[in-house]
């Protein structure tokens, strides 16, 4: 009797491993029609798979975004709305919904829906950047506070730091301006957003330089905004020839220098942190070159990088080869709960 019962299971684990992997394989395939931009082989071949699982999640999934990508809001709303309601729910089931509603314009629903979405997933920096996108600039405080509940709770997703400084850019918030949109840009370094990016990085440098009443007062902000201020004053002298990619060089090498000679780090910061390991390792001008040359002027940065070719390779070498990760409990951003 025992023997029957393991060779049962047997049969019922290998028939579950083929659906799961099956199910995979459909999965690919139609993914791969739908990176060609052919939507409705992607939806002919989940179709078809989903007569045989008609309750697979991933299939389903699948079958709601080729949908929505076809701009066949419909179908898609319909494969999509009772995704979330299932008790295996993920944050895609939410997400793709997201899209849904926001292609229909359903604003109501789609704010119900991400709320529904965070109670389940609370640390999901996602869905905390696609609802403050749903809130957009209409109602920017409650937006900026979703991004920095965002970074917050999942600090290594990149689209918080980037809607977040971005809006601060709006606001001339320099301070959190520059620090998110420069971790943005060690996240997602290599993007159509991150290049937007470097140019508002710049432009922030400049303004939060030309604003006297901000560098006189660093006491007004948080411990770590003062801290960050009082320090980037001390090593300014370098402004009196503007900023430039040399000057600002100079003013963060020695504002690092300076930020880790102290006793007692009361802020750890992993972007302080990895500037100092720039420095020490002989890349932070390429680094900075990187990050603001092509803002200052195209033609000057193509002229450094050809006088300064394997200094600036094996900066990019390095930069591709390692993941750049924030430790959770590194916030300091108290204007905004």
């Amino acid at each position: 009797m025992k023997k029957t019962i393991f060779f049962l299971l047997a049969i019922v684990t290998l028939h579950f491993c083929q659906a799961q992997e099956d199910a995979k394989t459909v999965d690919e395939n139609a993914k791969a029609f739908i990176r060609q931009g052919d939507y409705t082989n992607a939806i002919v071949v989940y179709n078809r798979a989903l007569k045989q699982d008609p309750q697979n999640l991933e299939l389903l999934k699948g079958l709601a975004f080729a949908y929505y990508l076809q701009r066949d809001f419909e179908d898609a709303l319909k494969i999509a709305k009772p995704l979330p309601e299932r008790k295996d729910a993920d944050v895609q089931s939410f997400q793709i919904l997201g899209l849904i509603y926001k292609g229909i314009e359903e604003r109501k629903e789609c704010e119900k829906m991400y709320r529904q979405g965070l109670k389940k997933f609370p640390k999901s920096g996602v869905l905390y950047n696609e609802y403050g996108e749903v809130l957009g600039t209409e109602n920017g405080a409650e937006a900026i506070r979703l991004w920095e509940k965002g970074i917050e709770v999942d600090p290594n997703y990149s689209s918080n730091y980037y809607n977040a400084s971005k809006y601060y850019y709006s606001k001339n918030e320099r301070v959190w301006c520059v620090l998110y949109g420069e971790i943005f840009e060690n996240i997602e370094s290599y993007s159509t957003r991150s290049a937007e990016m470097k140019d508002i990085l710049f432009e922030a440098y400049k303004k939060l330089f030309a604003d006297a009443s901000l560098l006189n007062n660093p006491n007004k902000k948080n411990g770590f905004e003062s801290a960050f201020l009082t320090e980037l004053v001390n090593q300014s002298s370098a402004i009196n020839q503007g900023i430039t990619v040399s000057s600002l060089t100079s003013i963060r090498s020695k504002f690092i220098l300076s930020w880790f000679d102290r006793p007692v780090i009361a802020f750890p910061f992993r972007l302080f942190d990895y500037q100092r390991q720039l420095i020490k390792e002989g890349m932070f001008d390429a680094y900075n070159q990187w990050l603001f040359g092509e803002s200052e002027s195209a033609e000057k940065f193509q002229s450094w990088i050809k006088s300064h070719g394997d200094e600036y390779k094996r900066f990019i070498d390095f930069q591709r080869g390692r993941i750049f990760k924030i430790p959770e409990g590194q916030y300091y951003q108290t204007l905004v709960k």
